[in-house]
Order: structure tokens, then C-alpha cells, then sequence
């Protein structure tokens, strides 16, 4: 359960902070100027508090904890593309596209976001982690899956109460947890070294 919140939460965040972050870089003026205000102010508060804000008002629940931690995703993929668009739209074949008349939108869809997709894998791949770790915060906090949903998060805070009976239930758990996000980590990491030019150097 607490792995499929984190992919589907990734996508969310991948769905709504790319398209914002590449139309900010590529049209610059007022529609970046507000698009980063908003991600400033979202950036301004921790993740997680965050998260238990927008779950506490959508409704204790593992879909709301889904939209929750995609919403507080987005401000990543936001910048991590907006600084990559930025860089690109000031390329050759860019300037080229954009002479020989292609429209914005296609410029956008065939030049810049395919060069995009690299660092958002790999951005993915550690995002996954935190939204586990996420899902699993609001789940100790009772704000996530319900009983008998086996989450991670609410079985940590079940065998609370057995810890000293059954000590397997919160460390097998935990363990569970740390292995899950040690190894999207690591597999983040192994993406990065291959698709970044100036790791293989």
C-alpha cells in the first residue's frame, strides 16, 4: 500500500510540476513571476506539515494522503524543470525551431521537455522515498489508510502498544521502510551516475 501511494503520488506531482516548471522557464515574465511566488509560499512550509494540512482539510483517508503528498511534490519538479527549460530555450536548435515558425506548444512538446525527462527520472526515483516516508508519517498519525488496511504507517503506530509483547511488529515494519527507501535511494543514485554526462567524465 505504502509503495503504490508513493508511485502514484510521484505522478501526480511529475503530471502538474513539469508542465508548470517548462511553460515558467519558456514564457518567463509575469506567468513565471507567478508561478514561483506560489511555489515559494508551498516551499516556504516543511513537507510534511504541509501534507497534514491538505490531508486534515480534504479528510483522513489514503486517497487524500495520496493527493496530499503529490501536491507537496510538485514545487520539486517545478524548479527541477524550470531550471532545466531555462537552459534549453536558449539553444541553437531551439532558436532554429523557433524561426522556422513552429508554434510554442510544439516547440515545448518536441524540444524541451524530451531533454527534461532524464533528471526527472532520477528525481523520481528519490521522490518515490520521500513519499513513502510521507505516507507513512500521516499514517502514524492516524490521518492515512484506516484498519484493516495494512499501511506501514498505521501498523507502526498499532504496535505501539505491543512493543514490549511483540517488538516484531514495529521493527519489522520499520525495517521494511528503511529497505524500501534505502533501495529507491540507491537505484536513484546508479540513474544519476548514468544519465549525467559530467558523472561519466
Amino acid at each position: 500500500i505504502s509503495l503504490r501511494v508513493g508511485l502514484i503520488s510521484v505522478s501526480i506531482g511529475i503530471v502538474i510540476g513539469v508542465p508548470l516548471g517548462t511553460i515558467s522557464a519558456y514564457y518567463g515574465g509575469w506567468v513565471d513571476l507567478i508561478v514561483q511566488r506560489v511555489i515559494d509560499v508551498m516551499l516556504a512550509f516543511p513537507g510534511i506539515l504541509l501534507a497534514i494540512v491538505l490531508v486534515s482539510t480534504l479528510g483522513v483517508g489514503l486517497e487524500n494522503v495520496m493527493i496530499a503528498v503529490g501536491v507537496v511534490s510538485i514545487p520539486v519538479y517545478t524548479r527541477l524543470v524550470r531550471g532545466s527549460a531555462l537552459a534549453l530555450k536558449r539553444k541553437d536548435f531551439v532558436e532554429a525551431a523557433r524561426a522556422a515558425g513552429a508554434r510554442d506548444l510544439v516547440i515545448i512538446a518536441r524540444h524541451i521537455l524530451p531533454n527534461c525527462v532524464a533528471p526527472v527520472i532520477v528525481q523520481s526515483t528519490l521522490q518515490v522515498g520521500s513519499s513513502i516516508l510521507w505516507a507513512a508519517g500521516l499514517g502514524f498519525l492516524g490521518l492515512g489508510a484506516q484498519p484493516p488496511t495494512p499501511e506501514w504507517g498505521t501498523i507502526l503506530s498499532r504496535g505501539r502498544q505491543y512493543l514490549l509483547v511483540a517488538p516484531h511488529i514495529t521493527t519489522a515494519t520499520g525495517l521494511s521502510i528503511m529497505l524500501v527507501v534505502l533501495g529507491f535511494n540507491l537505484l536513484g543514485d546508479g540513474l544519476r551516475d548514468a544519465l549525467d554526462p559530467r558523472m561519466q567524465e
